[in-house]
C-alpha cells in the first residue's frame, strides 16, 4: 500500500490505496461517511453490532474490496483484536472514522449509574479503544487521518444531557491532546461536531420534546430547527462531507480543531 496517494489520482479518488474504517458504520451519519469515502476511493472496513444493517451498507457502497466486522467498541481487546485482522486482510489502517455513538437524556436527578456509564464507555470509551488500536500503524506508516464524529454537545452544553455533553466534551478533549502528540507524525486529528441531524438518533429528543410539551413530533422537529440559524436540521451527507474532507490531500494543516457542522449554532 503506498505511503501516499499518487500525484496523477484525480480528485474524485484522492483517497484510493487508502484504507479506512468507520466504527458506527451502518447508522444515518456512519453510513453517509461510508459512503462519501469509498465515492474518494478508499477501500472500507464498516464495523458496527447489527451484521445485517452493516450488510446493507456496505453493499451499497461504490467500489470493491469493503468488508464489515461486528464489534462492541467498549470491548478494548475485541477491538484490538478486530481492526488487528482488518489491517491483515485490507492493509494498514490510513484512517479511522470514530462515528459509533449514542445519545440517552434524562434530568441529572434521573441519570443513574447505568446511563452515566454507557455514555461514556460509547461515546469516549470507544473513541480511545479504536484510536489506541491503529495509532502505532500510522505512526510506522508516518501518515494517518483520525476523525472524531463529536457533536455541538461536545462545544456547548445542553439541559437534560448532562452524561452525553460530558462524555462529547471528552472527545474533544481527546482530540486535542492527541493531535499535540502527534502534529510532527504525519497524522492529523480532528473532531466534526454536528448538531441536530435528521437521523433515527433524533427520535429521542422529539420523544422528550413531545413528553415535556405535549406537541406533536413536526412541531418538536420545527422546534429543533430552529435552533440552527439556518432554520433546518443537519443532514448525514453534510456530516460526511466534513468528514471526508479532513482526509483529503490539501487538508493536512487543520489539525487540533473541532468543526461545528450546525448551520452556525455554535461560533
Amino acid at each position: 500500500m503506498p505511503a501516499n496517494p499518487t500525484s496523477n489520482q484525480t480528485e474524485g479518488l484522492a483517497l484510493q490505496g487508502r484504507h479506512a474504517v468507520v466504527t458506527g458504520a451502518s447508522g444515518g451519519i456512519g453510513a453517509a461517511i461510508c459512503a462519501e469515502l469509498a465515492r474518494h476511493g478508499a477501500v472500507l472496513s464498516l464495523l458496527g453490532t447489527d451484521a445485517g444493517r452493516l450488510q446493507r451498507a456496505r453493499d451499497a457502497l461504490p467500489g470493491n474490496g469493503h468488508a464489515i466486522a461486528c464489534v462492541d467498541v467498549r470491548e478494548h481487546a475485541a477491538v484490538a483484536a478486530c481492526l488487528a485482522d482488518a489491517a491483515a486482510a485490507r492493509g494498514t489502517i490510513d484512517i479511522l472514522v470514530n462515528n459509533a455513538g449514542i445519545a440517552r437524556s434524562a434530568p441529572l436527578t434521573r441519570t443513574d449509574p447505568q446511563l452515566w456509564n454507557d455514555m461514556l464507555a460509547v461515546n469516549l470509551g470507544g473513541t480511545y479503544h479504536c484510536t489506541h488500536a491503529v495509532l502505532e500503524g500510522m505512526l510506522r506508516a508516518r501518515w494517518g487521518r483520525i476523525v472524531n464524529v463529536a457533536s455541538t454537545a461536545g462545544l456547548t452544553g445542553y439541559a437534560y444531557v448532562s452524561a452525553y455533553c460530558a462524555a462529547k466534551h471528552g472527545v474533544v478533549g481527546f482530540t486535542r491532546a492527541l493531535a499535540l502528540e502527534v502534529a510532527a507524525k504525519g497524522i492529523t486529528v480532528n473532531a466534526v461536531c454536528p448538531g441536530y441531524t435528521d437521523t433515527p438518533l433524533l427520535d429521542e429528543a422529539l420523544d422528550n420534546i413531545v413528553a415535556r410539551t405535549g406537541r406533536d413530533r413536526d412541531a418538536a422537529r420545527a422546534t429543533l430547527a430552529a435552533g440552527n440559524p439556518q432554520g433546518r436540521l443537519v443532514t448525514p451527507g453534510q456530516v460526511a462531507n466534513a468528514v471526508a474532507w479532513l482526509c483529503l490531500p490539501g487538508s493536512d494543516a487543520v489539525h487540533g480543531q473541532a468543526i461545528a457542522v450546525a448551520g452556525g449554532e455554535v461560533m
